[in-house]
């Protein structure tokens, strides 16, 4: 099968390409960009006012499976990424059992084969059981197609265990993604320590939970040699650390979420818990510095943080229900509201940072359109109105705060080695 998607424009940042033009997928691989391509019996995709780009990556991911199919699974966690228009994701350890052996590491890969709509890549456990104590086998793991390691939600405490765990990982050549939080500091806290924490009564969560962490790591980092990610960014100090570490050789990137350049917890509407995740919404000049990180190249990728909870769990008292939201289906279109409306970024750095910042960091062998290259593609709009609807989600679960916002731009149709796994 081959697909001719026509007239769009073409934004690579890996090969700098920003061009209206064509994009020709044959036999599952990228065939050829250039204008006024034709291919016999080709299935044609007219992208006119479209941007066609390299398939989008979400390097942060969690699919629950196995352990917690009722709030999602890897099929229908894959469904929601493509219809937001993602062909590769990346999951997270933090299922039963964790991630933390070849075993579990083989059965996702298979059962993602057989099920998923996506390229899904595991990510394993730094620890056994995510317990912060024991090394998890990560060779092991690695060899069975994790592409990173990971304890995130639970991260670990202990600095002997982390600057072993960043040892194992510059051995295997295998990128660490850090949670950084200091469980003493943010312990029994629900949403960002602030004002609007003191009005509503609930107990908060202080910035410095995790900048000290994000301290700690990238000291760590700096001793190891190791490659340390940051996962979902929030604070000034946190951002200010990685800039400081890049530009004295320590090899440190970092993620940002949409929620957390989007809203701020003085956006938060009082105990609706579609706003608790962590870390926590911040204050609103936490948020202006997340996206002057952004727009300034310290931030390498944005990446969801997708976290399903089904109601049962999720609609519960404020203090009492499980941290996290949805944000697959979401993300492109917030990114848009966000940064690219406003004139903070302009759209060859909004794919980079879905494409190759993401790739630098895991090496996917995706993320570009060279001819030869996996026949993954993702077709958005900047100005085609819709209003999210979480009803519709394909994920099993429903805790968005982005029910019913309208948006301008979003997704129009991904590909997957050469075969449409959504279109609008």
């Amino acid at each position: 099968m081959a697909i001719l998607i026509k007239n769009g424009r073409v934004i690579d940042p890996a090969n700098g390409t920003d061009q209206v033009s064509d994009v020709l997928i044959a036999d599952g691989r990228i065939a050829g960009v250039a204008p006024n391509l034709s291919y016999h019996n080709a299935e044609v995709f007219d992208a006119s006012g479209m941007i066609v780009a390299p398939g989008f990556i979400d390097m942060h991911v969690h699919l629950r499976e196995p352990g917690f199919e009722h709030a999602e699974t890897l099929e229908s966690g894959s469904r929601a990424a493509a219809a937001g228009g993602f062909t590769s994701i990346c999951a997270m350890p933090n299922t039963k059992p964790v991630n933390d052996s070849a075993t579990v590491t083989s059965y996702i890969v298979e059962r993602a084969r057989r099920t998923a709509v996506v390229n899904v890549f595991p990510i394993g456990a730094i620890t056994k059981g995510s317990a912060g104590e024991e090394l998890a086998a990560i060779g092991a793991m690695k060899a069975a197609g994790a592409v990173a390691i990971s304890d995130d939600g639970r991260p670990v405490m202990d600095s002997r265990v982390m600057r072993r765990a960043m040892e194992f990982a510059r051995s295997y050549g295998l990128p660490l993604i850090d949670h950084c939080e200091d469980l003493s500091l943010s312990a029994g806290g629900d949403m960002n320590e602030g004002v609007p924490s003191v009005r509503l009564g609930l107990r908060g969560i202080p910035a410095a939970s995790e900048d000290v962490m994000v301290a700690r790591d990238l000291l760590l980092a700096e001793l190891t040699g190791a490659r340390c990610h940051i996962a979902h960014i929030s604070t000034r100090n946190a951002v200010a650390m990685v800039e400081y570490a890049r530009r004295n050789g320590i090899a440190a990137t970092c993620e940002a979420a949409p929620h957390h350049f989007t809203l701020a917890d003085c956006d938060m509407a009082p105990y609706d818990s579609n706003y608790k995740m962590k870390p926590p919404l911040r204050a609103p000049h936490h948020r202006a510095a997340v996206v002057e990180a952004i727009a300034a190249g310290t931030v390498t990728a944005i990446a969801t943080d997708h976290a399903p909870h089904p109601g049962s769990e999720k609609m519960q008292e404020f203090e009492r229900c499980p941290f996290g939201i949805i944000g697959l289906e979401t993300a492109i279109a917030l990114v848009l509201e966000t940064l690219v409306h406003t004139g903070k970024i302009g759209l060859s750095r909004m794919v980079e940072l879905f494409t190759t910042g993401p790739e630098s960091v895991l090496h996917l062998g995706r993320g570009t359109l060279a001819p030869g290259a996996p026949g993954d593609v993702t077709i958005f709009s900047t100005d085609v109105e819709w209003t999210y609807d979480v009803n519709e989600s394909f994920s099993r679960s429903r805790n968005s705060p982005f029910d019913g916002r309208t948006f301008r731009g979003g997704p129009m149709a991904t590909v997957v080695n050469g075969e449409f796994a959504w279109r609008k």
